[in-house]
């Protein structure tokens, strides 16, 4: 038995040895060590033993199984070790080929134009506020001095929600539809332009709600998609009770029935308030003076401001900026022509009693412009009307990294 056993280990330990791949290392496993392997028979064999033989020959078998299955796992970690090697020297990677290239999106121009904006009126002390987008007709109108028999709502390309169902009692209605008065195309708020919001507001701020008229009677809201920003400013000067200083903007989109190259029917807005004691003309010329030197990065920009009519204001002052033509195109700044900008004036006195101020002891002016024209005119865009057809070349010329985010140390429109 003891020859036996010394021959077996010889053998077994030189074929393993002697494998020339992970195949062979497995049948030599099978042979040895399987359910019908040589060593498992040597093992089946110790319950017939005596046991002095048992003694003598068991460490002997168990020595063998031991030494096989480290024989075993060494040559087979020596193979795959092997295998490795020659995978890696075939096998090869160029770490100096470029990586692909990553697709990524643009800040739209709009969307700059609205941070720049906040960033420099923050710098003059400014407050963004915000509003709902569908409005009504009160705020929207009448508390800008614009009254229900005004001559002046028939102006407006106005798109007007259709009477709730819930509270008229309609049955063959469905939900609030839009309609749109077209009375005319001159517009008693078309000096503000047309302008942006970042804001972000949904329609659904501002759901269809019965309301409580003066006299207390049950009624139903005229509502509309809002013309203008103005009635955040109504809201923003109730919000502080008349008796506080108020210096906000109103970015936001506004609503109009017009589409041509410089009109659409959505729009971005942005508009300003002051209110203080002692406001004058003079501190309206200065805010404007410096913020479009700021927008615009210019030191030679020049402004005049031409009387004009808005039902909120008194006097009204249409804002036009100088410019000069280089190689046949209008760049700002200069004197060589004018250009109208933005609409602008004091607050009427209406307006400042509908927002809850005293207007014997407080004064404010306005001003209000287009955001998609201010892009238009500072980075030399022509059609309004391509900055909503998602085209994703036009994005790509025209829109900015995310990483350009103003600042004024930087130049805004870095």
């Amino acid at each position: 038995m003891t020859t036996d056993l010394d021959q077996l280990r010889a053998d077994l330990l030189g074929s393993i040895d002697a494998a020339a791949g992970l195949e062979a290392i497995e049948a030599l496993r099978v042979h040895a060590l399987g359910k019908q392997g040589a060593i498992t028979g040597l093992l089946k064999t110790l319950g017939g033993m005596s046991p002095e033989e048992r003694q003598e020959t068991g460490p002997r078998i168990h020595g063998l199984r031991e030494a096989v299955t480290e024989a075993l796992g060494a040559r087979k970690a020596a193979l795959e070790r092997l295998a490795m090697d020659a995978r890696l020297a075939s096998e090869t990677l160029d770490m100096t080929l470029p990586a692909d290239g990553i697709t990524t999106g643009s800040v739209h121009p709009v969307s700059q134009v609205m941070d720049e904006l906040a960033e420099i009126f923050a710098d003059l002390g400014f407050a963004v506020a915000s509003g709902p987008e569908i409005e009504d007709d009160w705020h929207n109108f009448t508390a800008l001095n614009i009254p229900d028999t005004h001559p002046a709502r028939a102006m407006h390309d106005t798109f007007y929600m259709s009477p709730s169902p819930r509270l008229r009692g309609a049955s063959g209605e469905d939900s609030p539809r839009l309609s749109s008065d077209r009375a005319g195309r001159d517009r008693p708020d078309a000096g503000r332009g047309e302008g942006q919001s970042a804001s972000g507001d949904s329609l659904a701020d501002m759901p269809l709600s019965p309301a409580l008229s003066p006299e207390g009677e049950r009624e139903q809201k005229k509502m509309l998609l809002r013309t203008h920003t103005s009635p955040v400013q109504i809201r923003a000067m109730k919000a502080t009770g008349g008796n506080a200083p108020l210096r906000i903007i109103a970015p936001g989109r506004t609503y109009r029935s017009d589409s041509d190259a410089t009109h659409t029917p959505m729009f971005h807005q942005v508009e300003g308030l002051v209110i203080d004691k002692g406001i004058t003309l003079g501190h309206l010329k200065w805010t404007l003076e410096t913020f479009l030197k700021a927008f615009f990065e210019r030191d030679d920009v020049v402004l005049r401001l031409r009387p004009s009519y808005f039902p909120f204001t008194e006097p009204g002052a249409e804002v036009d900026v100088g410019y000069s033509l280089v190689n046949g195109k209008r760049v700002i700044g200069g004197s060589e022509g004018w250009m109208e900008v933005l609409g602008s004036g004091m607050v009427h006195r209406s307006v400042i009693a509908a927002g809850g101020y005293d207007p014997d002891q407080w004064q404010g002016f306005a001003f209000g412009c287009g955001i998609d024209r201010l892009a238009m005119l500072k980075y030399g865009m022509d059609d309004l009307r391509a900055f909503f057809d998602g085209d994703i070349r036009w994005l790509k010329h025209y829109g900015f990294s995310a990483l350009d985010v103003p600042t004024l140390s930087g130049g805004v429109g870095a």
